[in-house]
């Protein structure tokens, strides 16, 4: 009975299988078409200065193809448990590295391109490493792939302004008129909102949590003047101690006071404490998507106000759905986690040496 059951699922699976791919070939071979038309009919009515345009943001992305795929190394540490073993970590960058490296142009631009058909970035897993050169490393590779992130974001935010709202006015005729300062009011207001809402998808709550977490474990040191607290014990400091909080440490002849409930970075480490300042109140990035999304918000229905012209109208109206449904998730997201993060849970536990 039960291999009949399995049977049957397999066998629905399989045709749900073949539906999903045979409408994906056809929207494929329909979009295909459609792009092939426009584009002939572009060839035959226009220049071929005016046709550059349509591929300038691909000449701009190949050559970041290189960037991308250095900081996909590092990511790559996050899908090998990368908190197992320090020593096991810089082995696998290395072998990612060089395998990186001795691929040719052409390979890490065809990786690139499946990426973009790919689902999104899987969030790194979290396992509150108790060894001061594992949360560091952590920290590392966190950063590799937040820097991945907001570099999607910014290209593909900066992507969709170009085509949405530049490029048609490449295409205008020399007989037709169009309002230069609405056009480049409507540039930047496309930009925000894709900015805003790729943030909201690659930066989702549980990642900005995970980032919450690394910060927590890595801590802070502020550095001192000399001759102050010459009274006070100091220490030297040590890579393979977790500092408490309040201690005095001295490193390349400065003096540091640890910050953070526990404090394994760097003391002249700027990126350490960039890394602190960004994520270790986890509200912080939210709080920001928030302040901007609801300043387009109220900035958009100022000018829904005053504008005279239906088009203005009409075109201000449909983006202001959409970034009402963002700032919706954004308020309902920050509601949700201001109760969370109110109740303070001891999840943090980790024993000083």
């Amino acid at each position: 009975m039960e291999r009949l059951e399995a049977t049957k699922a397999g066998a629905a699976s399989m045709i749900h299988y073949m539906v999903l791919i045979s409408a994906r070939l056809v929207l494929l071979t329909l979009c295909g078409w459609v792009l092939c038309w426009t584009l002939v009919n572009l060839f035959r009515s226009h220049s071929v200065l005016n046709l550059l345009f349509l591929g300038y943001p691909f000449g701009v992305y190949v050559p970041l193809c290189c960037f991308h795929q250095d900081g996909r190394a590092h990511l790559l540490l996050t899908d090998y448990n990368y908190m197992v073993q320090h020593q096991a970590v810089e082995e696998s960058a290395s072998t990612v590295g060089g395998l990186a490296k001795s691929k040719d142009f052409l390979s890490l631009l065809l990786e690139s391109l499946k990426e973009q058909f790919n689902n999104a970035t899987p969030i790194p897993t979290h396992s509150c490493p108790l060894s001061p050169d594992l949360i560091r490393n952590e920290v590392e590779c966190l950063k590799a792939d937040f820097n991945h992130r907001i570099k999607e974001v910014l290209f593909n935010s900066l992507f969709s302004a170009y085509y949405v709202a530049f490029l048609p006015l490449c295409f205008v005729k020399s007989t037709q008129y169009y309002d230069m300062r609405w056009s480049c009011e409507h540039l930047i207001m496309v930009w925000i909102n894709a900015f805003v809402m790729l943030t909201t998808q690659l930066l989702p709550s549980k990642y900005c949590d995970l980032l919450h977490k690394s910060a927590a474990h890595l801590g802070k040191w502020q550095k001192l003047e000399h001759g102050s607290y010459s009274n006070a014990p100091q220490h030297i400091w040590s890579e393979n101690t977790i500092w408490p909080q309040g201690v005095l440490v001295r490193h390349s002849r400065c003096l540091y006071r640890a910050m953070g409930p526990y404090n394994v970075a760097v003391p002249s480490d700027v990126s350490h404490a960039r890394f602190y300042f960004l994520f270790h109140r986890p509200l912080r990035l939210l709080n920001l998507l928030i302040l901007i999304e609801g300043s387009v918000v109220f900035y958009q229905l100022y000018s829904l106000l005053r504008s005279e012209k239906w088009n203005h109208t009409l075109s201000m109206a449909l983006i202001l759905f959409c970034n009402y449904y963002v700032l919706f998730k954004l308020l309902r997201d920050r509601i949700v986690l201001g109760r969370a993060y109110s109740y303070p849970l001891n999840s943090y536990e980790l024993k000083a040496n």
